[in-house]
């Protein structure tokens, strides 16, 4: 009979990976067994929070059927909303259905929050793409800039640390919302910390108590056992089909925080007048409430991933943000290969791990939001999903990929040795390379 190690291997063997890739991998993965130790405590912790938060609020069968029409006193609905809030430590949430993106969600909490001739500061320097549209650093029709709305920016400093002089500065009388992005987007800065977000915000509130301070803490959910609403934040934003959606659900968004700002974000998603009491969950609640709780699982999953790629990769010589060692805070990994051929062969060897569209091979192409061309790898269950298998990235300097998600961590790992194998293929690493690095 043998041995379940060589099973492994030969089915990795069978899926396209070569001996001299599985090897490597095996070797990358014994070293990191402490780290993933780590990883899997924070996730018991976290998973215990859901479940209490979930006991807490009596969630029972009847809340799992959903409405239709106007929603109005949708039991399940308004207890997953309390589930959220308890889970995170507000004062109330808005999750629903209705919200349909990361960028959405965003969108609606400034805009709802914010009036004409109110002032937007960004601390952390330029923000996701998606949000120069929306904010209107690039013009856009119904941008915040349109209705009045000015804005600000304080760069990091060359070492990723706050520029705390020129955000006294820049704070000023008009300044009404501070947005704080966690992650680092589609640059090569590091994601920040609870513990650092946790201290900008208190030397933004030293200088105006009333500024709003808002996180958007999209990849960044159930990485760390604590949210940046522990440490002071009026509202965090994020997406379901990222962390809190646990690849179930199939839509959807959040702000949880200040009630006053989550009444603000419900009226603006709806109508004055009408709020939080209308809204139909339709049939998905079941999915919003299982993908919920599996989520500090399944980012831990993920979590594990992005640490695998960091330490295949930057033994090879790439540049990696996180590097390999350093502690982690979204499940956000970002690879420099320098060349638009690395980015492209790193998402086609993602793509070819998909348990859906495996046999597509991307490339890239103008889209929306985006100033320069964009390839995308996501062979997802759910269209878009970045908590499942993905990698992203422009094809432009400094040709960095950012990888994220898997369900589970052996996904994560299988996609992690095709985007390997992938680059094989291509000569932008050779297999004495790998061995060399062993």
């Amino acid at each position: 009979m043998k041995n379940s190690n060589n099973s492994n291997e030969e089915m990795y063997l069978s899926m396209g990976i070569s001996k001299t890739v599985y090897d490597y991998g095996c070797v990358i993965e014994k070293s990191l067994r402490e780290r993933f130790d780590e990883v899997d405590r924070n996730a018991e912790y976290n998973q215990l929070k859901v479940v209490k938060a979930m006991q807490q609020h009596q969630v029972s069968e009847a809340c799992l059927l959903g409405t239709t029409g106007y929603g109005y006193n949708d039991l399940g609905r308004d207890t997953l909303e309390a589930v959220y809030a308890a889970t995170f430590h507000t004062e109330d949430a808005l999750v629903r259905p209705q919200i349909t993106c990361g960028t959405h969600a965003l969108a609606l909490a400034l805009m709802s929050n914010l009036r004409p001739g109110d002032e937007l500061l960004s601390p952390v320097g330029k923000p996701y793409d998606t949000l120069e549209e929306v904010i209107g650093i690039r013009p856009s029709k119904g941008s915040l800039a349109e209705y009045g709305v000015t804005y600000r920016q304080v760069d990091l400093l060359p070492d990723g640390s706050f520029d705390y002089d020129k955000i006294r500065e820049n704070i000023n009388e008009k300044t009404h919302l501070v947005t704080i992005q966690r992650s680092k987007g589609y640059q090569t800065r590091p994601t920040l910390s609870v513990q650092r977000i946790g201290e900008l915000i208190a030397f933004i509130k030293g200088i105006k108590p009333d500024v709003i301070c808002m996180v958007d803490n999209c990849y960044g959910e159930f990485v760390e056992t604590m949210e940046p609403s522990d440490v002071g934040a009026d509202m965090i934003v994020g997406s379901l089909i990222k962390n809190p959606g646990g690849g179930l659900a199939p839509i959807g968004g959040y702000i949880a925080g200040k009630k006053e700002c989550v009444e603000n974000a419900a009226y603006r998603l709806t109508s004055p007048g009408l709020g939080k009491e209308v809204g139909a969950s339709l049939g998905i609640l079941k999915d919003f409430y299982q993908g919920f709780f599996l989520a500090p699982t399944v980012t831990a999953g993920a979590l594990k991933g992005a640490i695998f790629a960091a330490n295949v990769y930057e033994k090879l010589g790439f540049a990696v943000v996180p590097n390999g060692t350093e502690s982690r805070h979204d499940i956000i990994q970002a690879i420099t290969f320098g060349q638009p051929e690395g980015v492209i062969g790193f998402c086609q060897g993602i793509q070819a791990a998909a348990p859906v569209d495996s046999h597509v091979t991307p490339e890239p192409w103008d889209m929306p939001g985006y100033d320069a061309q964009v390839i995308m790898a996501a062979g997802a269950f759910v269209s878009g999903s970045s908590i499942e298998l993905s990698a992203d990235g422009p094809i432009k300097p400094p040709y960095a990929v950012y990888f994220q998600g898997g369900l589970t961590w052996q996904h994560a790992k299988f996609g992690i040795l095709k985007s390997l194998q992938a680059l094989l293929q291509k000569g932008i690493v050779t297999e004495e390379q790998l061995r060399q690095a062993m």
